[in-house]
C-alpha cells in the first residue's frame, strides 16, 4: 500500500534507530538536528497514523452526506437524526418540510436528515 511505503520512507529519512536490548546504548556525540528529528518520529509518526485513519474517514462521510442531501427531491423517503421516518413534502433554502404522517407535517433542517431510505410502494 502506497502509504505504508509513505511511512516506511518517512521512518528512513528520519534514520530512526532500532531500539537496543538489554545493555547500554552507544555514547551519541553531539546533539545537531538529527538528534531532535529522531525525537519527534514517534509523534510524527503518531499524527499522521491519526490523520489516516480518523480525518480523512471523517472527511470522506461529511462528503458523501453532503452530496446525498443535495440530491434529495420531493417525494423522496428519509429517516432523520431522531429516528422519525418522512416523506419530503417541500424544500426551502436550509428546511425541509417532512409528512411523518397523514396531515401530519413538521419542518426539519437539511443537517437533521441521517439517510435517504428505499420507497417501499
Amino acid at each position: 500500500m502506497k502509504i505504508l511505503s509513505v511511512l516506511s520512507d518517512l521512518l528512513n529519512v528520519l534514520k530512526v534507530k532500532s531500539a537496543y536490548a538489554a545493555g547500554s546504548a552507544p555514547a551519541k556525540t553531539g546533539g545537531g538536528w538529527e538528534s531532535t528529528l529522531e525525537s519527534f518520529a514517534p509523534l510524527i509518526a503518531i499524527v499522521a497514523i491519526f490523520y489516516l485513519l480518523v480525518i480523512l474517514p471523517q472527511q470522506k462521510r461529511t462528503k458523501e452526506h453532503k452530496k446525498m442531501i443535495e440530491s434529495l427531491k420531493v417525494g423522496d423517503e428519509v429517516l432523520t437524526t431522531g429516528g422519525i421516518f418522512g416523506v419530503i413534502t417541500g424544500i426551502a433554502d436550509q428546511l425541509f418540510t417532512i409528512e411523518i404522517a397523514k396531515d401530519v407535517k413538521i419542518k426539519i433542517t437539511k443537517s437533521a436528515i441521517a439517510t435517504k431510505t428505499v420507497n417501499k410502494q
